[in-house]
């Protein structure tokens, strides 16, 4: 479903060229989860800004779905990205003066969704995801995990294939960051392709594929044993 080949991003501070990833490599079956993990500066976002069509590569290929998104305009890529891609972020990336319920919707009115569909859709996420007495709520009137429910759902809203999570837990106590990870797992389990950026070895080791990243390349990349939990 996801190909990238020699992959290299180059960000210029100052005079200095900084390789933030260099000849990646990587593919990513439909309906896999995987976790990539490293230390700070490794690369591991920069790479779910590429997989996710927020960013460009400086050289190298991108095929998703069959089709090479490499040298696609912005407008091209907004739409692919709106129809295929989820993000769940750390610090959510809600809309302040927006409810939970316009937020959730926002992909859905951007989009073009007819209304009647559009209800139907937000009337369900709300539901499914325990928002339905917080629909009106601001983000400031909710909590951390309140938030990212909100986030999940207004990922889901445009039934993306893939699900992107950039440490989805990093701004959660560890009861709510475990109830978010089910949340996240239960998409992978619906068959969803679900890709999780964390610093934390414990979230990482849940997923069933492990990639760890130093210096902007793969360093290693492992797969849960046959019949152990992921």
């Amino acid at each position: 479903m996801i190909e990238l080949a020699g992959i290299e991003r180059v960000f210029a501070v100052g005079d200095e060229p900084v390789h933030a990833l260099r000849s990646v490599d990587l593919a990513i079956g439909q309906g896999e989860y995987l976790s990539i993990m490293g230390p700070s500066g490794s690369g591991k976002s920069t790479l779910l800004n590429l997989i996710g069509l927020l960013d460009r590569p400086n050289a190298g290929s991108y095929v998703l779905d069959g089709r090479d998104v490499t040298a696609l305009g912005d407008n091209e890529l907004a739409r692919v990205r709106r129809e295929k891609i989820g993000f769940v972020f750390q610090f959510f990336h809600l809309v302040p003066r927006l409810s939970a319920a316009q937020n959730v919707a926002l992909p859905m009115v951007l989009a073009g969704i007819a209304p009647a569909e559009r209800a139907a859709r937000l009337r369900q996420l709300l539901r499914e995801y325990g928002l339905e007495d917080r629909a009106q709520h601001r983000p400031d009137q909710l909590s951390g995990g309140q938030c990212q429910r909100v986030a999940i759902a207004r990922a889901m809203s445009m039934h993306p294939a893939v699900i992107l999570a950039d440490e989805p837990t990093g701004n959660l106590d560890r009861h709510t960051g475990q109830e978010v990870m089910n949340l996240l797992e239960g998409l992978h389990t619906g068959g969803g392709t679900l890709v999780v950026v964390t610093h934390d070895p414990e979230i990482g080791g849940r997923a069933k594929r492990r990639l760890r990243m130093i210096d902007g390349r793969i360093v290693s990349d492992e797969r849960a044993a046959k019949g152990v939990a992921g």
